[in-house]
């Protein structure tokens, strides 16, 4: 940009200042957030409802253990009846998400078979669309892919319940194979490495879909497919107020079609504050490594804490990485149980000392922050998400479009909310707080 034009820009910055003290005069909630952290209500939902803290009878926030629930099941429950012999857990919570309960038997058959049928992507679409102009960002090239994919749709523009659904269940299914071969085109064309394109296959699920498109030999354990499962399960959704989410409730509300609205929403989630933080954490998490080592003191580590914390240490903005959420207080359930799950991938890939390591540099954040600002934080699921994905062997340019993938059914099913019991344009006020000129 011109450096004189920059000038002016920066001038002007200065000069339209909002103060902050005039959200507070005013009673505008910055971010739609309350006071006291909490979300401003923007809508009703049935699918998920997220716990973090409780109100007293004076109305007062307290904080409490998280909870995580879909369709009213608590998510360490599902996980429990959702296990099965066969990989198919994310498929399973799926269906519960879009209809309310978990499928008997049959109604299993028929929605695998659905989203089996729906895997492959239109004839020549890989290489008219992937091959031919990849993307240093697979989230880009996501949203880039999607747009192509309306262009594929005769009825692309049919926002009907019944055509979100079908075109909806179609974008889930083919998520995997757009994903891994935007990978493979970049892995490729930009990053020099052999090109490597796997046909999907109609026998697997999608967890399993996704190691054995992403891998060179398409090998992967059962345990590998079982984990990544979970993930998919515990991304599904987080209720209709994270930003993602809620972004496609704006742009769906002005009734455009599933494509750009799912656009909207990768746009959205490909942020560091949303859904690129996993990525953030891992990093540094290694950096930390590198200084320390796995055999670091308690005393070392709490050095770490405070130095990350008051601005010297790894990107001096004074976080940390994987810790604290807007809703969670005392405990986030997908971390717990993520944890709880990894352990048997750790030992497997002989890296338990990391996964150890982890686990004591969460203890000493958490007792930081009580001890030092009198403040309940606790880790969220990108803390453990980035070190399970890099022991399952997945790039870091996979994290967040993986989070698309299992992302997506939530995404689908709060569109099709607002649109049966809502269906009005999302439509807020801003106030004008600048001067005018007198006539």
């Amino acid at each position: 940009m011109n450096k004189k034009l920059l000038e002016i820009f920066e001038k002007s910055t200065i000069e339209n200042n909002i103060p902050h003290e005039l959200y507070t005069t005013h009673n505008v909630k910055k971010g739609l957030r309350n006071e006291d952290g909490t979300g401003v209500l923007i809508g009703l939902t049935r699918i998920a409802d997220v716990v973090g803290y409780k109100r007293l009878e004076d109305g007062t926030k307290t904080d409490s253990m998280g909870e995580l629930y879909y369709r009213g099941i608590e998510l360490s429950d599902l996980l429990k009846q959702v296990e099965s012999d066969q990989i198919d857990g994310y498929e399973r919570t799926c269906f519960l998400i879009l209809f309310g309960h978990l499928p008997n038997d049959d109604e299993l058959v028929l929605f695998k078979e659905e989203l089996q049928d729906s895997y492959e992507m239109p004839k020549d679409f890989l290489t008219s669309n992937i091959l031919k102009k990849p993307s240093t960002s697979i989230m880009n090239e996501l949203q880039k892919e999607l747009l192509n994919l309306y262009m594929e749709d005769d009825e692309a523009d049919n926002t009907s319940v019944a055509n979100t659904l079908k075109q909806g269940i179609s974008i889930i299914a083919k998520l995997p194979e757009m994903m891994i071969y935007s990978y493979q085109a970049k892995a490729h064309f930009i990053d020099n490495k052999s090109l490597m394109i796997h046909p999907v296959r109609k026998d697997y699920g999608i967890a399993e879909n996704i190691l054995h498109l992403l891998r060179t030999d398409s090998n992967f354990t059962k345990e590998e497919a079982r984990i990544l499962d979970l993930l998919l399960i515990m991304h599904a959704d987080h209720g209709s107020g994270n930003n993602s989410t809620f972004a496609n409730l704006v742009v769906a509300s002005t009734g455009t079609d599933i494509y750009s609205a799912f656009s909207a929403s990768i746009g959205s989630l490909k942020g560091p504050r949303h859904g690129g933080a996993n990525i953030t954490c891992k990093k540094m998490m290694d950096t930390i490594i590198n200084e320390i080592g796995y055999d670091a003191t308690d005393s070392q580590i709490n050095s770490i804490v405070e130095r990350l914390t008051t601005k010297n240490f790894f990107d001096k903005q004074g976080l940390v990485y994987g810790f604290g959420h807007a809703v969670y207080t005392l405990s986030d359930p997908r971390c717990l149980l993520l944890k709880d799950q990894a352990r048997a991938l750790a030992k497997a890939c002989n890296q338990s000392n990391r996964l150890e390591f982890y686990e004591r540099f969460e203890n000493s954040v958490v007792r930081y922050f009580k001890e030092n600002k009198n403040k309940n934080i606790c880790a969220n699921v990108d803390f453990y998400s980035g070190l399970i994905y890099d022991m399952l062997q997945i790039p870091e340019d996979l994290y967040s479009p993986l989070f698309v993938t299992s992302r997506s059914v939530g995404w689908l099913a709060h569109n099709i909310e607002e649109k049966c019991y809502c269906n009005r344009i999302i439509r807020p006020a801003g106030l004008y707080v600048g001067e005018k000129e007198k006539k």
